[in-house]
């Protein structure tokens, strides 16, 4: 197979994340390798790759919650050591399970889409008006949950489906300036995901919507209006630029080991043996 490791496409004139040689490395082992990265500002990314692959490390480190060991990263215009963190942390949504864990079960959804508002994990730690409720509400509808009492439901008696559709709610409610999820879809039925990835098209075609990272592990999990891809492998990116470059059998294969055929129909990409 040829050597994908290289960067397709052309640069953004736009950039909201720039990654330039960084490394995380960790024990004497390489969680991250020499990873040169731009996302433009209005694109949507995907990044994929087998497990360990350095996914869910890179996506912390756009997320600046964690430091590189080598390497400059600049995200929203703004370079990690010469910000303050706790500042360039609020312009940033995250939604993935560590999000969740940190929520008390016993809080109603209403409160935790208001939470977002101040990136806090109580609603007493700040007051919210009553435009913030609208708003939230205006969320949760958005969302398929606009019956009445969904609101007042505690967070861990929701679904898994209901639980990612609920923070992806409390992302959008920070009107956050980049919205980056790890795994949304992981481990929700046929059903959730499809309504997961329904509202996920939604927001890839809204341009008013910030520069959207998604971790994934499978190309199924890709929604509709995703512009880009990266594939990972061994902590290092093998391949990154316009998604219908990046995610070819060649490059697919490549990066999970195994040798596959993949399909797009109709904005929905598929991968299965090539056996």
């Amino acid at each position: 197979m040829p050597d994908y490791v290289r960067e397709v496409g052309t640069r953004p004139v736009g950039v909201a994340v720039r990654l330039d040689h960084v490394s995380v490395v960790r024990d004497g082992t390489p969680l991250l390798d020499d990873i040169s990265w731009v996302v433009g500002s209005g694109e949507r990314w995907a990044l994929l790759g087998p497990n360990g692959s350095g996914k869910t490390t890179l996506l912390k480190v756009v997320g600046s919650s964690l430091w590189p060991t080598r390497g400059v990263v600049e995200i929203l215009g703004e370079r990690l050591g010469r910000v303050d963190m706790r500042q360039l942390r609020r312009r940033i949504a995250m939604v993935s399970a560590s999000v969740s864990r940190t929520l008390r079960p016993e809080l109603p959804a209403l409160d935790v889409v208001l939470t977002g508002r101040h990136a806090a994990l109580e609603t007493w730690w700040n007051e919210y008006t009553e435009q913030d409720r609208d708003e939230a509400h205006a969320l949760l509808s958005d969302a398929g949950f606009g019956e009445a009492g969904f609101a007042e439901r505690p967070f861990g008696l929701l679904s898994e489906g209901e639980r990612q559709q609920v923070l992806l709610s409390r992302a959008l409610m920070g009107t956050p300036d980049l919205l980056l999820m790890d795994e949304p879809a992981a481990g929700l039925d046929l059903g959730a995901r499809e309504r997961l990835l329904g509202r996920l098209a939604s927001l890839a075609d809204d341009p008013a919507v910030p520069p959207l990272i998604l971790v994934t592990h499978h190309l199924e999990e890709i929604p509709p209006g995703v512009t880009h891809a990266a594939l990972l492998r061994g902590a290092r990116l093998l391949l990154a630029g316009p998604v219908e470059e990046v995610l070819t059998g060649d490059a697919v294969s490549v990066a999970f080991g195994v040798d596959v055929v993949v399909e797009r129909h109709d904005n929905r990409w598929s991968a299965r043996s090539a056996s």
